[in-house]
């Protein structure tokens, strides 16, 4: 277990300075850096510092060396972007899929909304026909329909109410998708 704790620090240092090497390749201190560097070199022949030949087999190796490495640093970067991309396109997957579930939900709760405006509408005209027929009822009659017509307009509120919660559930799913989207 301690082994594989160090080592994963090792990596984790192994990492950073990969990623430090694969910036400063990319940036331009290393464009200002290679090109002084280049100049030294095909100065040292012309000042007679060092041969033509052996500056150019020497210059040769080193681009060599640097040219592998840069392409492992390369690959690196890919490897790591490409893992980024996966990572975003199931991130966009699972919005997508919780999208659609609250979709679903709100046609459902609207369905619900109707059914019930429905059965409301019905006991509104049941309690218009009894209030018509108030005068041959007795006064417990009355109460009911005072009742019915108070639990008429509680519903009516209620509807109103989930009615803006799905308009408030749409918007979301909008923002949701323009996420998405972006």
């Amino acid at each position: 277990m301690r082994l594989t704790k160090e080592n994963d620090k090792k990596l984790s240092v192994l990492e950073k300075v990969a990623n430090g090497i694969i910036w400063w390749v990319g940036s331009i201190q290393s464009l200002v850096f290679h090109s002084i560097f280049f100049i030294i070199c095909f100065a040292l022949p012309i000042f007679n510092i060092v041969e033509f030949e052996h500056m150019l087999l020497v210059l040769t190796t080193i681009v060599s060396l640097e040219a592998i490495y840069l392409a492992i640093f390369i690959q690196m970067s890919v490897n790591k972007s490409s893992e980024h991309i996966e990572d975003l396109k199931e991130d966009v997957n699972e919005i997508q899929e919780d999208i659609d579930e609250i979709q679903e939900d709100i046609e459902e709760i609207q369905e619900d909304v109707e059914e019930i405006q429905e059965d409301i509408d019905e006991i509104q005209e049941d309690v218009e026909e009894i209030s018509e027929d108030e005068d041959d009822e007795d006064h417990s009659e009355r109460a009911r329909t005072v009742m019915l017509k108070s639990k008429v307009t509680s519903n009516k509120n209620d509807i109103k109410n989930l009615k803006d919660k799905i308009a408030e559930l749409e918007n979301l799913i909008e923002s949701l998708k323009k996420e998405g989207e972006q």
